[in-house]
């Protein structure tokens, strides 16, 4: 009897766990790129969270250089390893800049989207978009892959995260595509309101 309340005392301090862990998983845009890791936004993200009070712990499964069909082989690991109750997908602009065909993007992006709903979390999409040199069919094409995906899914999404970045010089790296230290909290900003009805 001993051994079977440690084992429950354990599994409910396992659950317990689980509805604290947040997941991202995104590209260079979320891991830090060209910046220190604890000036990005995820980081800053998870300071909004001590200050809230909550004890929330942000796994940043981000990789610089990331695709979707990346992000899709990588889920499963990630869900397994920290069991997360939400999970905020940052992906697609490499793929767009490779010229990748929107119906793909959006199937890798509804298969991670599954996978972690499978695995009882909650999603939060960020959109992203791509330079205008790409021709205003497929910039159109690649950006409404977004609100298509939260239609059709029911999953809440953020309109690109660097809208109010990504042209203020200031705010951008020499490269033009990834913002520096003074872009994150932006960014931060603009995904913490809808991060925050799903902790409840």
């Amino acid at each position: 009897m001993t051994r079977f309340l440690f084992a429950v005392i354990i599994s409910l301090m396992s659950m317990t766990a689980t509805a604290k862990s947040i997941v991202v998983l995104g590209d260079s845009i979320s891991a830090g790129y060209g910046i220190e890791v604890s000036e990005g936004w995820v980081a800053l993200l998870q300071k909004k969270l001590g200050q809230k009070g909550t004890d929330h712990s942000i796994h940043n499964e981000s990789i610089s250089g990331d695709t979707t069909a990346g992000g899709l082989a990588r889920i499963a690991p990630a869900l397994a390893l920290h069991k997360p109750a939400v999970v905020i997908v940052e992906l697609g602009a490499n793929d767009g800049l490779r010229g990748l065909p929107p119906a793909l993007i959006k199937s890798n992006l509804a298969g991670i989207i599954h996978r972690a709903r499978q695995a009882g979390a909650k999603v939060l999409l960020l959109s992203m978009k791509i330079p205008p040199n790409y021709g205003k069919r497929y910039i159109d094409l690649f950006y409404n892959i977004y609100p298509q995906l939260a239609t059709e899914l029911g999953v809440p999404y953020v309109p690109f995260i660097m809208e109010d970045v990504a042209l203020t010089k200031d705010m951008m790296q020499p490269d033009g595509l990834h913002p520096n230290a003074k872009g994150q909290p932006v960014i931060a900003d603009k995904v913490w309101p809808q991060l925050l009805p799903l902790l409840k």
